[in-house]
């Protein structure tokens, strides 16, 4: 395969070799460039041999030197240099196929591509893996590579994905391990699937690999837009509360046998279970927020440090929250003790029912702006309200249901901002002060 170099940055290794921009790869080193991982792998040596094809159609090729650690300096239309991969399974908890129709397009595209696992730390399934690209992840000791395991029972994990592979597959699991590549697992737990003595079994699995670095376990996310899908049940309360058990005593045996824990609890669990959520210390270095596992202790321990440094407000101000439903008791408990230093700050927050997608899903990120827009339409909203940004698109500009920040902010007659999950920033932003 070859691709089109889309820029040669200015003053680069490459540029100095007269490389342009419409120019097509061949090869670095004599080695095929297949996408962006070859790409940067390749480019690392001190001296570097370009085979390209110039505009005319031309084979070329260039011979650099460079710092072994300094960009070649060429760059690509995208990371992958070709199309991203979809998933080929059918679970039965996947979120995607429990979205409702007309949403916008991007929204229902299944990721299962290795070169994300690496690059942004996307999970993957392992289904979607050729011979070739194992063999390259060994090769050039590409880590941590991010999978998605939910069982190591292999008829189990073929009956929750709906694919002939998915129980085959986990032997790759045992080879990465072999070569010394790190590992971090996900496991989506079903109630009467893979949860109890199959989450044990799970667990002993994979904690017995010393390269499984990271284990997080999320409860499944039922919509009410399961027409034709397998019937689910949810987490009650006593079964959330076993499965945390069983978390905890596997994540203090691996603390015990290699000084670090490397199973968890998402923060949902301990909310299912109205289990208190562990202290920011005991998720070490936060390994899986992405997954949700600490996000809660992390925020509040960070909240915590930014109040004790806040100053109070020389005017009174007025400023609304617009949160989950889960996330609500800890925002109001943050608020709480902001405004024991700021009293003439008054703080409204808003618990946003679900009611795009079910009262079942109750974390922040999935709440809509109509949703917002009509339970607090008519509400006492003062100077601001303040929002999670994973409400929106990365662009921090559309919620799932298409409407834009500013849609609402006009609709709602006030000004509407976005808050990364940072302790800091909420205080900052509740104060109206710039961080």
């Amino acid at each position: 395969m070859s691709v089109v170099i889309g820029e040669v940055i200015k003053g680069s290794p490459a540029c100095r070799a007269g490389i342009k921009a419409g120019d097509t790869l061949i090869s670095l080193n004599g080695e095929e460039i297949v996408d962006v991982l070859d790409y940067r792998f390749y480019q690392n040596d001190s001296k570097v041999k370009i085979e390209f094809l110039n505009a005319k159609g031309r084979l070329k090729a260039k011979t650099v030197k460079k710092n072994a650690e300094d960009e070649l300096g060429l760059c690509f239309e995208t990371y992958l240099m070709d199309s991203q991969r979809s998933c080929k399974n059918k679970c039965v908890f996947c979120f995607i196929d429990q979205l409702p129709k007309g949403m916008r397009q991007s929204l229902y595209f299944k990721d299962d591509d290795s070169r994300l696992s690496f690059l942004f730390g996307n999970y993957i399934t392992l289904t979607n893996l050729t011979e070739h690209e194992i063999s390259r992840i060994i090769k050039m000791h590409i880590s941590p590579v991010n999978i998605s395991v939910h069982t190591t029972n292999p008829e189990l994990r073929v009956q929750m994905m709906k694919n002939k592979h998915a129980g085959e597959v986990l032997s790759i699991i045992d080879r990465l391990n072999e070569a010394g590549i790190r590992m971090n697992c996900q496991l989506v737990l079903c109630p009467d699937y893979n949860d109890g003595e199959e989450l044990k079994k799970t667990l002993a699995d994979l904690t017995a690999k010393e390269n499984i670095g990271c284990i997080a376990a999320v409860p499944v996310g039922l919509t009410k837009h399961r027409e034709g899908l397998p019937e689910l049940k949810p987490f009650d309360k006593e079964r959330a509360l076993k499965t945390v058990e069983i978390l905890e005593h596997f994540g203090a045996e691996t603390k015990k046998a290699t000084g670090q824990r490397k199973v968890f609890a998402s923060d949902e669990f301990y909310i299912l279970a109205e289990k208190p959520i562990p202290e920011a210390d005991f998720y070490e270095d936060f390994l899986q927020l992405e997954n949700g596992v600490g996000l809660w202790a992390l925020l509040k321990s960070e909240a915590n440090s930014a109040i004790e440094d806040a100053e109070g407000l020389e005017n009174a101000r007025t400023v609304s929250i617009a949160t989950g439903v889960s996330a609500y008791p800890l925002i109001v408990e943050i608020v709480d003790k902001i405004k024991e230093k700021c009293h003439n700050l008054t703080v409204n927050v808003y618990p946003i029912k679900n009611e795009f997608f079910g009262e079942q899903i109750t974390v922040s990120g999935l709440i809509t702006g109509g949703d917002i827009l009509n339970q607090l339409e008519g509400k006492t909203l003062g100077d601001e309200l303040l929002i999670p940004s994973s409400m929106l698109r990365h662009e921090n500009d559309l919620f799932l249901d298409d409407m834009h920040i500013d849609t609402l902010s006009v609709k709602l007659g006030v000004k509407v901002t976005a808050v990364n999950n940072d302790g800091y920033e909420l205080t900052y932003k509740i104060l109206g002060k710039v961080q």
